[in-house]
């Protein structure tokens, strides 16, 4: 067990836990009305606080069954989505592991060339591999494989200065996707921009996205459709599929956050010649539509789960307000978190 102490500006909340069950009042407190609340009594500047007698004031809802049954299904949904997370994480480091075992250190190449069966592959995709190396700019690599830069097989795209492109009106716009929005996930309290901006500069689900400036980070995109911002790649290839230039580009990654850390500026970078200067052995066509067996569905499961989770997330912050209200039936959210799920 352990201890830990409270510091002056963190509460510790006891209440009478038949009137007030501590579920009921965790899900109260992360409630939009309870948020609104704070934000109007809030004091200070810098940092902002509220008082004793306003958090105090706050009137609870009581434990009724219909809240006690709606609290269980936020529950479940919250659990939904903390298991497609971790599933996430999990599809992602097989994912890696697979590309860095093949393309990288090339160990089924290197089995074969020593005679052995490679491992945790079927013969249908052990055959892909050859026996044997040949020397290149690289060292030995596969045989028949070529070196190449990211950007000979891929397209980075880089976003617009959106500010020169505002909205139509209020009904007809885009949210802008800029490095916040993809480390977040979503689009909540986002810019607007264009809606008619060129399509290569509108993002859809799935799309890979790379921000190449300040926090560098590579990632599905599965936030609904936005606009792309300045200081992102949106990433594509009619070369290869996007399960190979998405792992690439991941690949590099740490060695392209070293380069930005050691920028002498606020905000590191990194330029489109490092693009160039990262190669790696690329396979012939046929060998990687073969393989794209094995990898495309890992990563298309991935983006199917984070959509997923993002309706869940939706429903979660619909249901909530309901919780204080009390206006919604539990029939109502059961089926709504099945069409969720379904």
């Amino acid at each position: 067990m352990s201890l830990g102490r409270l510091t002056q500006d963190t509460v510790k909340l006891q209440f009478d836990p038949k009137r007030y069950p501590p579920d009921l009042l965790y899900w109260v407190l992360r409630c939009p009305e309870y948020r609104s609340y704070c934000r109007e009594r809030a004091i200070g500047t810098t940092n902002l606080s509220l008082s004793r007698d306003d958090f105090l004031a706050f009137p609870l809802p009581t434990a009724t069954a219909e809240r006690l049954g709606l609290i269980a299904l936020l529950e479940a949904v919250e659990h939904r989505i903390d298991l497609l997370r971790q599933t996430n994480a999990t599809l992602e480091a097989i994912a890696q592991a697979l590309f860095k075992s093949w393309f990288i250190d090339f160990d089924p190449v290197r089995a074969k060339a020593e005679g052995r069966e490679p491992e945790a592959m079927d013969a249908a995709t052990a055959a892909l591999f050859p026996a044997e190396f040949e020397e290149s700019a690289l060292g030995l690599i596969p045989k028949d494989w070529a070196v190449q830069s990211l950007d000979s097989f891929a397209t980075y795209l880089n976003g617009l200065a959106l500010q020169k492109f505002p909205q139509e009106s209020d009904e007809e716009y885009l949210p802008v996707i800029k490095i916040a929005q993809l480390r977040a996930g979503h689009t909540v309290g986002a810019d607007r921009a264009s809606a008619r901006l060129k399509p290569e500069y509108v993002v859809k689900d799935g799309d890979v996205l790379f921000s190449w400036s300040g926090s560098l980070e590579v990632e599905f995109w599965c936030g609904g459709d936005g606009a792309l911002n300045q200081h992102l790649f949106k990433v594509t290839s009619e070369a290869v599929p996007k399960w190979f230039y998405y792992l690439a580009t991941r690949h590099f990654l740490p060695g392209f956050r070293e380069i930005a850390a050691h920028k002498a500026t606020t905000m590191g970078h990194i330029q489109r010649k490092h693009l160039t200067e990262s190669r790696l052995a690329l396979p012939p066509a046929a060998v990687i539509k073969g393989l794209s067996a094995v990898v495309g569905p890992i990563l298309e499961r991935r983006i199917t789960n984070s959509l997923q989770a993002r309706a869940l997330a939706t429903l979660r912050d619909t249901l909530l307000p309901r919780l204080i209200s009390g206006k919604l039936r539990l029939p109502e959210a059961r089926e709504r978190m099945e069409a969720a799920l379904a």
